[in-house]
């Protein structure tokens, strides 16, 4: 376990620690127990969670304890956005909540065997407790002047709409949070991302307090793009790791489509790829970028990781048939579907011509140049090329009865969808 942290560091997973020599030491002589929180503000864990969750994979797997907490109570709260005041959501909905992120984050973590991860949820310990024991047992250990420095905090102070007495207290359920774990499992580090940091002080003070005890924080830089925008934002949304959420084609062709200056950064943080591997892809992509190996095999790990590998045969086996090099008739209906979102499109019925459907999905602008296209061989309908104008769509033309893939030269598709 001497070298757990260096690896950590190396694959890019440490931003900050309270004090490097000793956590290195603590890991070292572990097994420590840590833990970190998942607030359920959504229905689903995002890209940001994911990082915390490949953290705590590597550090289970170096030996040491893994407390994993899904905030029953604070997400009835939500910390503090720099920007607004959150929305509370009902306490039946968060409840639900719950429940589907306890269920999303047990594939990351073993929760059986010899060391066995643990889930806890912090409104077993919160609801017991009433107000005034709230406030003279954990209140009575902050000082405010302390509070009103944190980030989130004095922005939203300084804006003109201020902040909520409940959005202001959250660092004192989460203080407590910490404190509950290290009285009750001996939990001696807390994890999270690095816009955390001012809500995971509060737990360590808290313990320095009242424990006279010190123990550990260790935060994850907040990945982004070449650019420097924050990672796990698309023109959609967020990176959502639920499958309703976001289609496993969509979260796939999120990695593939990773840029070149970032690709090799995200194998690092994303997969369990060994040194030598994230070398060799380095040097493909130095020397072959054309080829996209790096971004082949980031796309490949990160949604088997998250989907599964089923799902990743699957949304390849889409990514080829769209690209003119396989059968889009051998892709199951839910596949097809995700994978032909995006296409531009149009409604056609059976009974209609190639010429109708190149029409249709505005891969043409008049009948003419359509029968010209196909008559010079460079439409194709479901990847087989067509040379009559005349040819008609049949029942069989329809995927799942549902749309057809019309692709104008070797780059330009669309999808004639069935008119209902």
């Amino acid at each position: 376990m001497s070298d757990i942290l260096d690896e950590l560091q190396w694959r890019g997973l440490v931003a900050q620690t309270t004090d490097e020599a000793a956590l290195r030491k603590a890991l070292a002589d572990g097994p420590i127990t840590l833990y970190c929180g998942f607030d359920p503000t959504a229905p689903s864990l995002h890209m940001g969670n994911l990082v915390q969750l490949i953290l705590m994979r590597h550090l289970q797997r170096a030996g040491h304890r893994v407390l994993c907490l899904v905030g029953g109570s604070t997400g009835l709260i939500g910390d503090p956005k720099t920007t607004a005041e959150r929305t509370l959501s009902p306490p039946e909905t968060v409840a639900e909540w719950v429940n589907r992120i306890q269920a999303q984050v047990r594939p990351f973590l073993e929760f059986g065997g010899d060391n066995p991860a643990t889930m806890v949820n912090n409104l077993d310990w919160t609801a017991p407790m009433s107000a005034l024991d709230f406030l003279r047992d954990v209140g009575k250990h902050f000082r405010v002047n302390a509070m009103i420095r944190k980030d989130a905090i004095a922005t939203r102070l300084a804006s003109q709409d201020g902040i909520s007495y409940t959005e202001f207290s959250y660092q004192l359920l989460q203080g407590m949070d910490y404190l509950h774990l290290y009285r009750t499992f001996g939990c001696t580090l807390q994890t999270g991302g690095n816009d955390q940091w001012g809500n995971l002080t509060a737990g360590s003070d808290l313990i320095q307090r009242t424990e006279h005890r010190s123990v550990h924080l260790m935060t994850t830089p907040l990945v982004t793009k070449a650019d420097g925008s924050k990672f796990g934002k698309t023109e959609g949304g967020a990176l959502w790791l639920d499958a309703e959420m976001m289609s496993p084609y969509a979260f796939y062709q999120f990695w593939i489509n990773a840029e070149d200056a970032s690709v090799i950064g995200y194998l690092k943080t994303f997969t369990d790829r060994s040194r030598d591997e994230i070398e060799a892809l380095e040097t493909s992509l130095a020397q072959t970028p054309f080829k996209r190996q790096a971004q082949k095999a980031l796309a490949a790990d990160v949604t088997t990781l998250v989907h599964g590998a089923p799902a990743t045969a699957a949304v390849q086996a889409a990514s080829e048939a769209l690209f003119g090099k396989g059968d889009p008739a051998a892709l199951d209906a839910r596949t097809l579907r995700d994978a032909v979102a995006e296409l531009p499109g149009g409604e056609v019925a059976p009974g209609d011509s190639i010429v109708d459907a190149m029409l249709a999905t505005g891969l043409v602008d008049s009948r003419n140049a359509a029968r010209r296209v196909v008559g010079d061989g460079g439409v194709s309908l479901n990847n087989v090329k067509i040379k009559d104008p005349e040819m008609v769509l049949g029942e069989a033309d329809f995927l799942h009865g549902q749309v057809a893939l019309v692709r104008r030269g070797r780059k330009t598709l669309a999808a004639a969808r069935r008119s209902s």
